[in-house]
């Protein structure tokens, strides 16, 4: 059990550091550059969210385990679920007028329709799965995705009223509920597994990897297979929309980080370098909030660059010092993270939450 904690914690903390590198080049880098190093830390666009929701995923299983068995306490366990996610969902639309990109609101969202399912058979974790999938697949039908959108400066027009908050937190948003929950039900079915047998590691990394090469393959490749740019555009999308491939991918990609961090865990649990690496997912909604918040105002300083709209009409800054900026982020968290765990059982946001749902 203790090797199997720190090895959901090691994938928070690798999820972590993308996030900062995601978030950190967003603001004050180019996402659309990618070639050499700007290229190199927009691979992590994606892919660090997506593990993130997995990983939230399996800890709601985990935590519900008991009431596989226990019918009892069922009622108990799915109310501080739902509970959480109306903290999230509410958190999340404050901390939107700091941050608009935010993804605790969507976070609430996942949690709120997991809640319904919490102790069915783990297999209808995955036909949900699929049915979020096919939901968005339906919706792009029927609504133009840019509605609402400026993807020039990334900014949504209507977010504050009731059409635009709806389809931008189910269809459109940039974590929107459909398709996104699905990765929340992987996570789901994945927290039901037995990770105490190597063979889940071993299935998960393999099954990931079959899921994540030929998906890569095919959108590498695209061009030489079709010309037609509708086809192309659905291959090769990126996070926005976020399409079938897409999603393939990132799974993939997630299953094969989880898989290897089990491993990873299993090796050196013990030591102080892990030990240090897994406190930093357990305080992973801290984290969150503090490098949206301490971690811009610092990149802002550093660079002379202004936290408002003219940020994005100003020359972008070297990816080479938002990387380093990122990882000297991540050693500094890492450090007060282990000195607060000394002393407390759980990170300040995440005592809050408790306190509120339980």
């Amino acid at each position: 059990m203790k090797q199997r904690i720190i090895g959901f914690d090691l994938a928070r903390a690798y999820a972590i550091l993308g996030m900062f590198i995601v978030n950190f080049n967003t603001v004050f880098g180019s996402l659309t550059d990618k070639e050499g190093l700007s290229g190199f830390l927009n691979l992590f666009n994606g892919n660090s969210s997506t593990i993130f929701v997995m990983l939230a995923g399996m800890g709601v299983s985990l935590f519900t385990t008991k009431g596989l068995s226990q019918l009892d306490l069922r009622t108990s366990q799915r109310g501080i679920i739902l509970k959480r996610s109306w903290f999230l969902f509410f958190f999340g639309l404050l901390f939107y007028l700091w941050w608009p990109a935010d993804i605790l609101h969507f976070y609430g969202g996942y949690m709120h329709l997991a809640a319904l399912i919490l102790f069915v058979p783990k297999r209808y974790y995955l036909v949900a799965a699929g049915l979020a999938i096919a939901v968005f697949h339906l919706l792009f039908v029927l609504v133009p995705f840019d509605t609402g959108w400026n993807f020039e400066t990334f900014q949504y027009a209507d977010f504050l009223t009731i059409e635009g908050f709806l389809r931008n937190t189910f269809y459109n948003g940039w974590n929107p509920i459909f398709p996104w929950v699905a990765y929340f039900f992987v996570g789901q079915y994945l927290g039901r597994l037995n990770w105490q047998n190597s063979v889940t590691v071993r299935n998960t990394i393999v099954i990931g990897l079959l899921l994540l090469l030929p998906t890569q393959l095919l959108q590498h490749y695209a061009p030489l297979i079709t010309s037609n740019s509708d086809v192309l555009q659905y291959i090769q999308a990126d996070y926005l929309p976020p399409f079938l491939p897409f999603m393939l991918s990132t799974m993939g990609f997630g299953m094969v980080v989880i898989g290897i961090s089990m491993r990873i865990g299993e090796k050196v649990a013990e030591y102080r370098i892990a030990k240090v690496l897994a406190t930093m997912g357990k305080l992973t909604l801290t984290h969150y909030v503090s490098h949206i918040t301490i971690g811009f105002i610092f990149l802002a300083i550093i660079t002379g660059k202004p936290l408002d709209e003219q940020i994005m009409e100003l020359p972008d800054t070297p990816p080479v010092v938002i990387l380093l900026f990122a990882i000297g982020y991540f050693m500094v968290s890492c450090l007060l993270s282990h000195l607060w765990l000394k002393k407390f059982s759980n990170g300040p946001l995440e005592t809050l939450m408790r306190k509120i749902s339980g």
